[in-house]
């Protein structure tokens, strides 16, 4: 799995505007619904949020990962979020998040949705490559540093 694959330069937010969990959930369902990667926002939104309630996706270290799957979805997508400050996100290890990496996918495509979990959460395990994303200033560099892991 190559994020590359699923994530389109315009779909990066860097700083959000939103500051709570549900909003951010939202603000990058909007970024993939205005990148025409979604036809249906307000079920994706529904769906991520449900997910959501059931056990944070705040899995430690920084980063969140929202995810949920819904009809109107044609192919996986993905949204990168930064928040102009750390946020509180229920995380796992109680520590704000600095990142939140959003997934949707149509609802028959379980597999390649959990190789996208998985690849974002291997990414994020390199303590360097943490770091850099968590510095990295605006979308531009979000996406570079991400192309440098994915070549």
């Amino acid at each position: 799995m190559n994020l590359l694959d699923i994530l389109s330069p315009n779909c990066i937010r860097a700083p959000l505007v939103s500051s709570d969990k549900r909003g951010v959930i939202d603000e990058l369902v909007e970024v993939l619904a205005s990148a025409g990667k979604v036809s249906d926002a307000s079920a994706l939104k529904q769906a991520v949020w449900t997910r959501e309630q059931t056990r944070t996706t705040g899995i430690g270290h920084g980063l969140a990962i929202p995810h949920g799957k819904a009809v109107g979805m044609s192919a996986l997508a993905m949204a990168i979020g930064k928040p102009a400050e750390p946020m509180d996100f229920e995380a796992i290890d109680g520590q704000p998040v600095r990142l939140i990496v959003l997934l949707a996918s149509p609802p028959e495509r379980t597999s390649d949705h959990i190789q996208a979990l998985a690849r974002v959460s291997r990414l994020m395990t390199m303590e360097d490559f943490r770091q850099r994303i968590y510095a990295a200033s605006g979308p531009d560099e979000i996406l570079e540093l991400i192309k440098s892991q994915e070549r």
